[in-house]
């Protein structure tokens, strides 16, 4: 029964890895209603490698382009562009890193609470369905600017918190800054890789410490969660193109207004 439970967790973290509805409230609110006995954070880190592993396979092409302007010998445009893009990325990753490092202790205290994950998904369908009516001004990635990339990198900071989309906010906050719609979404999505590298680095001792029992259904909702998330990139990447975001406005809002009543009823 416990594997079935962490496969559909990680259907769960994959599926709302990406879309704009914050898989960290999902598995927050999925974990309190299924009774899911894990370890402190270690399940939801294996579970976000998962997603991470999705990102890696499906931008495979984007990433080597991106290392390989590394080299100093290549100067064309495309290569400034994008060591310009790997300078916005650092940079957009240091506000998730110093919330993660200085408030891990609270952030975590908050894993435990379905109420404020439940909350918080007011927040992030109130910002999705903003962003969605944004007209976009046709902002390259490449050319955004430091200032555009730290305040993308701000919104992905907030959702540290569950029940707070990353990529609902790192997308918004690309959309409200004047990016192409496209460029949005996949900036949000490589932003995502130093941020999730970083969270499983800081909970690697939890890893180490699972216990053997739990090896197997760790695994097997890991393999889940990367096929689902796979499998949803592309859905995401349409859906920000053809400005149907809002959307998920409905979806969070329900969701929280369900888990609530369920709550407040003492299921």
């Amino acid at each position: 029964m416990e594997l079935i439970k962490s496969i559909i967790l990680g259907i769960i973290q994959g599926l709302t890895e990406f879309l704009p509805v914050s898989s960290s409230g999902h598995l927050v609110i999925a974990e309190h209603f299924m009774r899911f006995d894990k370890p402190d954070m270690s399940f939801d880190v294996l579970l976000h490698f998962g997603t991470l592993l999705a990102i890696l396979i499906y931008f495979r092409k984007d990433i080597v382009k991106l290392l390989a302007s590394l080299n100093p010998a290549a100067r064309d445009e495309e290569t400034r562009d994008n060591r310009r893009i790997l300078l916005y990325l650092a940079v957009g990753t240091v506000p998730i890193g110093l919330v993660g490092v200085l408030l891990k202790d609270q952030i975590e205290c908050l894993f435990s609470n379905p109420i404020i994950a439940a909350s918080m998904l007011f927040l992030t369908g109130a910002v999705v369905l903003v962003s969605d009516l944004v007209r976009s001004r046709g902002i390259q990635m490449g050319k955004m600017g430091l200032l555009r990339g730290i305040l993308i990198g701000i919104g992905q900071a907030l959702a540290i918190v569950p029940g707070i989309s990353r990529s609902g906010m790192t997308i918004s906050s690309g959309l409200f800054a004047g990016l192409k719609r496209d460029d949005a979404a996949r900036y949000a999505f490589l932003l995502a890789i130093p941020a999730i590298l970083g969270a499983t680095v800081l909970d690697i001792g939890a890893l180490f410490a699972i216990e053997p029992h739990y090896v197997i259904r760790y695994i097997a909702g890991t393999v889940a969660a990367f096929i689902s998330g796979y499998m949803v990139i592309s859905l995401l990447l349409t859906m920000v193109r053809k400005q149907k975001m809002k959307y998920f406005f409905f979806y969070c809002w329900a969701v929280a207004i369900v888990t609530i009543i369920l709550i407040s009823k003492g299921l």
